[in-house]
């Protein structure tokens, strides 16, 4: 008799929440976390990443583990010790040195390990270089469950494509790469994911080409930034608007179109560094790559210059200035401010002896305050600045009254390039 599909996923952040949620609708699942407030604010419906909708989630949440088809969140380890497939959506941040930090995927495959029983499946879709699946995940799980890997358990690795914020292509809407550790395995993580994906899937031959075709995504997206962000700084030297030589340059068809902007977040801006990290152990030294991360994480102190230019140029006196920053996570419509860029700019311009005012109504205020020692108000201020930057593009920002926060000798510098008319300048 064939067993029942039985689904752990294990990390419920942006990533794991929405595959959850979505496997949820066919299968039976658990979301395992360690956040045991997550794991209360989730079975009361409310997701704080706001990827899910309330009712969306409410939907699929069920108060057991014995359900045919359903969500139940815990942080008991005993709610996944009957599950036979194990997903693991966690973060692979980067360390102060901007070094690879694979501490989450060694803890939560430490976690899986306890559990692992013969026949079970572990899938990891944390983005990670060529190889951490297979040389320091699986030794982790057949340490600490005393199973041979190939034997008794198996893993595949599914690479996440979650577009944090974006409401269009959800889950399900993008095609996913599958892959697993023998060809059998393969076409089984394969069978999983098309069952709910319906944009399809794509089976990669091993795990290491799924590893590293997940790698350079973010990579390749990171230089061509790179590229346009070195233009505006070209550009703005030359006084011409770089927005609009983009604009002229995309009317060739093969054009690629990106914006010079700030490149943040937990992908973009860190997944060039574990190619770079394993290309290094390689014995190869990565120019591009590399050249590409310098420029994009040169930004922030390039943008605090070019609105200090411009308050000198408005005959606006700099030190002690009061401006307002509108946003501090690293994107739009997303309250995420892990590796958020808008900081950099801060704190450039504090130094230049700015006082600089936070206003994000998607940041929580503590988790900012935790991370970078900052304060963000969630609702508008009442005073009013003598510069105003549109740091992030969130929708609510569009609705802003202006000029009711503007002095009457002010500017406002637009680095999202969406306001128009009403910027004095962009970047």
């Amino acid at each position: 008799m064939k067993k029942d599909i039985k689904i752990a996923v294990i990390g419920l952040g942006y990533v794991g929440l929405p595959l959850a949620r979505l496997f949820a609708t066919k299968y039976s699942v658990v979301g395992f976390d360690i956040n045991e407030s997550r794991v209360a604010s989730l079975k009361s419906g409310i997701d704080s990443t706001l990827e899910v909708e309330t009712a969306i989630l409410n939907e699929v949440l069920v108060s057991d583990s014995t359900t045919k088809t359903g969500l139940f969140c815990t942080y008991s380890i005993k709610d996944i010790e009957d599950c036979n497939y194990y997903i693991v959506t966690v973060p692979t941040p980067v360390d102060k040195n901007n070094r690879p930090d694979l501490t989450p995927l060694y803890k939560s495959s430490e976690t899986v390990g306890k559990v692992l029983k013969k026949g079970d499946i572990v899938i990891y879709e944390s983005t990670v270089y060529p190889g951490v699946t297979e040389e320091q995940c699986v030794p982790v799980l057949e340490r600490v469950s005393g199973l041979t890997f190939n034997e008794d358990f198996f893993a595949g690795y599914s690479p996440e494509r979650i577009n944090p914020g974006d409401k269009e292509h959800t889950v399900e809407k993008i095609l996913k790469v599958t892959s697993g550790s023998t060809p059998e395995i393969g076409l089984k993580v394969d069978s999983l994911y098309k069952s709910v994906i319906t944009a399809g899937t794509y089976l990669a031959p091993t795990i290491k080409v799924a590893e590293a075709a997940k790698v350079i995504e973010n990579s390749q997206r990171d230089i061509n930034i790179a590229f346009v962000n070195e233009l505006a700084k070209i550009f703005n030297l030359m006084n011409i608007d770089t927005q609009e030589v983009l604009n002229a340059a995309a009317t060739k068809w093969n054009f690629l179109p990106f914006k010079p902007g700030l490149v943040g977040g937990h992908c973009i801006g860190v997944d060039p560094y574990y190619l770079a990290q394993r290309a290094q152990e390689f014995g190869y030294h990565p120019e591009i790559i590399l050249a590409g991360r310098r420029l994009n994480d040169s930004m922030g102190e390039y943008v605090a210059s070019q609105i200090v230019k411009l308050m000198i140029k408005k005959g606006i006196s700099v030190n002690g200035a009061h401006l307002l920053m509108l946003g501090i996570t690293f994107k739009e419509n997303c309250p995420d401010v892990r590796n958020t860029k808008i900081v950099d700019v801060v704190k450039a311009l504090k130094d230049y002896g700015i006082a600089v005012t936070i206003f994000d109504p998607l940041a929580n205020a503590k988790d900012v305050k935790k991370e970078y020692n900052l304060i963000t108000l969630n609702t508008v201020p009442e005073n009013k600045f003598d510069a105003i930057v549109l740091g992030v593009s969130h929708s609510k920002f569009l609705e802003l009254d202006f000029p009711i926060l503007q002095k009457e000798k002010s500017l406002i510098y637009d680095i999202k390039g969406v306001l128009g008319s009403i910027a004095d300048n962009r970047l």
